[in-house]
């Protein structure tokens, strides 16, 4: 993932007043959708908040470390928590992850128009999962979406190349931040 600057925590609303997308790395947000979301997270049952951690990363060891370590006073600790409780993953535990992820990113409808774009985008994905015996992941950068085939396209070329150690270490790395993305949209969601 593209190196991102560390957010001041306020947020200005784009020109419809929605509130401008949160950067992941901002931990301190003073937002009150966020205070809410998260006062939501840490109120809700073990078991739903399992299941809603889970469509964050699907392990669920991940998932009951981080519902057991509730309350989180702000983003800043739920997120310091998921990054812990990834490092800690077994190998098993990131085969699940791994396993419960959609087989391309979620790309803008209009990205893959051509044929061509999308049969690329098939052959070099089909490739990775011959390889390496899991589904390719890639953190994208939220603020350029126009960009994202070009990085799932270039991602995928490059990783080929990767021996299955290290590709296993580079997968739970994007893993890693496509949780951190997942869960602030997550606790932006959340409704109490």
């Amino acid at each position: 993932m593209p190196a991102q600057s560390r957010g001041s925590g306020t947020h200005a609303p784009t020109r419809d007043g929605r509130p401008e997308p949160l950067n992941p790395t901002d931990t301190q947000p003073d937002i009150p959708y966020i205070r809410d979301g998260l006062s939501h997270l840490n109120s809700i049952p073990p078991k739903t908040a399992e299941a809603a951690l889970l469509t964050c990363y699907g392990s669920l060891r991940w998932a009951r470390r981080l519902a057991a370590h509730r309350p989180y006073p702000d983003l800043g600790a739920l997120l310091a928590a998921a990054d812990e409780a990834a490092y800690d993953m077994r190998p098993a535990d990131l085969a699940e992850a791994l396993a419960n992820e959609t087989a391309l990113p979620h790309l803008p409808p209009t990205t893959l128009v051509g044929s061509a774009a999308r049969t690329a985008l098939h052959a070099a994905h089909a490739a990775y999962e011959a390889r390496f015996g899991h589904v390719f992941v890639i953190c994208l950068d939220p603020e350029h979406p126009g960009e994202h085939l070009d990085q799932v396209l270039t991602g995928i070329r490059a990783r080929l190349g990767n021996e299955p150690d290290e590709e296993r270490a580079v997968a739970a790395e994007e893993l890693r931040g496509i949780a951190r993305a997942r869960l602030v949209r997550l606790v932006r969601s959340a409704r109490p």
